[in-house]
């Protein structure tokens, strides 16, 4: 089992971001139902939607947010890109974890990679330029998915491409060419990537969350970060 593996060896991988994921300056946020100010937000407004990040930081003294993995969300509800009509249950079950931290932000290979596969998912609401990356450990391949990136750096990768552990490869990148998002990094963990290419939902229906969380492992496992 991936999860297991990953466990194991903790150890071995490096930051995925240049930054203390557990410094004082680092809280938790919570996108679900639980939160009250969410209510009210124009999340369909992307600017209003930072403002409403950089307001729950200030509320925790943080600089940078983190959280999200199985977490059942209502911001989802922005974009049509997650529900498909009013009969389906929507998807709204977060399969990776975020990390909310200004654009430009070097994102880093945690482990030896090679550059899998690269897609702008220019929809509003969707990843906007995205890597995957795929890993080797003890003869189990698995995948690192990267969502949210400034194009520009995107542009340079290519497909087979090798990574160095700690390499540089991308950057957060900025709303709108992100998909329309306040800055943040996806990171997701996929055990196969099932024919996908470029893509990989990173939100399920709530009603398939056993399936969704054994094919993608909690990104803390590489991340290391106790706030979540």
């Amino acid at each position: 089992m991936l999860a297991s593996l990953l466990l194991h060896h903790q150890s071995d991988f490096g930051p995925a971001l240049p930054v203390d994921l557990n410094g004082p300056n680092v809280a938790r946020l919570d996108f679900s139902a639980h939160n009250p100010r969410l209510a009210t937000a124009d999340l369909r407004d992307t600017a209003a939607f930072e403002q409403l990040v950089d307001t729950e930081l200030a509320l925790q003294n943080a600089s940078i947010g983190i959280g999200g993995y199985l977490e059942n969300r209502v911001i989802y509800r922005r974009s049509p890109h997650f529900g498909p009509g009013a009969t389906e249950e929507p998807r709204s079950l977060h399969l990776g974890v975020d990390v909310w931290l200004p654009a430009g932000t070097p994102v880093l290979a945690p482990l030896p990679a090679t550059v899998h596969s690269l897609a702008d998912n220019d929809n509003f609401g969707d990843y906007g330029p995205t890597v995957v990356l795929q890993h080797e450990l003890e003869g189990t391949v698995f995948y690192s998915l990267y969502g949210h990136l400034g194009r520009a750096e995107w542009r340079a990768l290519s497909v087979g491409q090798p990574l160095e552990k700690g390499e540089a490869f991308a950057t957060v990148g900025p709303f709108p060419e992100n998909g329309d998002w306040p800055p943040h990094l996806h990171f997701q963990l996929m055990a196969d990537m099932q024919g996908c290419v470029g893509d990989f939902p990173g939100v399920a229906r709530p009603s398939e969350r056993e399936k969704w969380s054994a094919l993608c492992p909690d990104p803390n496992l590489v991340l290391q970060c106790w706030y979540i």
